[in-house]
């Protein structure tokens, strides 16, 4: 499934059609997609930058032109299995902020023209590389010709690429045979829900119960629970005084019942005005 079909399933449990994903997931991988429904889909710009973290496996041997196990093989098949020592030696290669080359076989944009679409035409792909940043990269296991690791990166680093180029550094050839997200931001796989657990909440009637509260969410941001005088003036797009946050740039605003309310930003001492206004339901 694409996170598109998620997004539209999803849509249809909920009767809702306002959902929204805060970043896409490779067809082929599992894990952690978080969706916002409803009003909440105005937060999304609020969710960019989120770190990810993975699990996976890569398999030594032999690349792919996708870079991951559902492309074609790529050179010829190099028998030898590389050794923990040399692996844990070039790993270090791969962390911090690097140039990376984006997969052919991605939706990077050539021209205006998503890359593998041209890739699957057999059209020359020429991406220029990226800047991203490996917070994590770690050899968890290795059983023979296959890896299983652990990756901490920031948005637009591809784990393919990782597991293409460490292959090549090793002069093996490498693939990405298995990719699992475990964690997008503050939203963690322990949290989440497959999409057979929220087909049996709906037609239980108990769908709300898996929706996270929004007292959770952007917890990088202070909470606030507005006094009736503030309530009143945000809510009218109107600068409220929030005098216990009168540091903090941005905060979350609720009503006395958890309900959002707004999220606001400082304009100057206490004065907060509010970016995005949530009526009361």
């Amino acid at each position: 499934m694409t996170s598109h079909d998620v997004v539209a399933r999803v849509r249809r449990l909920a009767q809702e059609r306002s959902v929204g994903h805060l970043g896409t997931l490779d067809p082929s991988a599992s894990g952690v997609l978080p969706l916002l429904l409803g009003r909440l889909t105005r937060l999304a710009q609020f969710f960019q930058g989120r770190d990810k973290e993975y699990r996976g496996e890569i398999r030594f041997g032999f690349a792919t032109d996708t870079y991951d196990a559902q492309g074609a093989p790529v050179g010829a098949v190099v028998e030898r299995v590389p050794t923990r020592e040399e692996v844990e030696a070039l790993l270090p290669r791969f962390r911090g902020k690097v140039q990376q080359l984006p997969p052919p076989y991605s939706a990077k944009k050539v021209a205006g023209v998503p890359a593998y679409k041209l890739a699957r035409r057999q059209q020359p792909v020429e991406l220029a590389p990226v800047e991203v940043e490996v917070r994590a990269f770690e050899l968890v296991d290795l059983d023979g010709d296959r890896m299983q690791f652990r990756v901490v990166a920031s948005t637009g680093t591809y784990v393919r690429s990782l597991a293409h180029d460490l292959g090549a550094a090793l002069g093996v050839g490498a693939h990405l045979s298995r990719l699992e997200r475990v964690r997008v931001g503050e939203f963690g796989l322990e949290a989440s829900h497959t999409l057979e657990e929220l087909a049996a909440r709906a037609e239980a009637g108990t769908l709300a119960a898996a929706l996270l509260p929004a007292t959770r969410l952007l917890p990088e941001f202070p909470a606030v629970v507005a006094p009736a005088d503030a309530v009143s003036k945000l809510l009218h797009g109107h600068a409220a005084n929030l005098p216990e946050f009168s540091r903090a740039p941005r905060v979350r605003v609720f009503a006395s019942d958890g309900q959002l309310l707004a999220l606001a930003r400082r304009v100057a001492g206490s004065l907060f005005h509010p970016q995005i206004v949530f009526p009361l339901e």
